[in-house]
């Protein structure tokens, strides 16, 4: 019996550059910059295929690029669509409990690490008006800091 085939990288990759092409982040540059990012952040810290493909997809269902049906059905593992279940923040969901979640979940606390680490960076940061960046840098910071790292 061979078990249900599971989307490659290279796919998983070219599904979430489709699914944010139209998103750009805080600073105008396109969105899969930033996921780019987190996927090669992810790499670097020594994940694995299944936190990799988890980064490419970490804020999809959040920002509404993909549903969460759509990740349900989609052909991931299991520990994929976990990890990407764990980022995705729910409305008024308070930080601890979202902190929380990304810690028991196995996985999801490298790409989050990853995420912060890009979301964080100086260079960044730096293009956005002194009251965003104070506000972002305090909020990175906070989840850093509740997360262990």
């Amino acid at each position: 019996m061979n078990p249900d085939p599971v989307l490659p990288l290279a796919a998983v990759e070219a599904l979430a550059r489709e699914a944010h092409a139209a998103q750009r982040d805080k600073a105008g540059r396109p969105y899969v910059e930033h996921l780019r990012a987190v996927a090669d952040g992810v790499r670097a810290g020594g994940g694995d295929d299944e936190q990799i493909a988890a980064a490419w997809l970490h804020d999809a269902v959040e920002d509404g690029a993909l549903t969460e049906e759509w990740l349900r059905d989609a052909p991931l593992t299991d520990r994929t669509k976990a990890i990407v279940l764990a980022l995705t923040k729910r409305p008024a969901e308070a930080k601890e409990a979202y902190a929380a979640r990304i810690r028991q979940t196995p996985g999801a606390r490298l790409v989050k690490e990853a995420d912060l680490a890009h979301n964080a960076d100086p260079a960044r940061l730096a293009v956005l008006d002194e009251t965003t960046r104070a506000r972002l840098a305090a909020k990175y910071a906070t989840m850093r800091a509740l997360l262990g790292l």
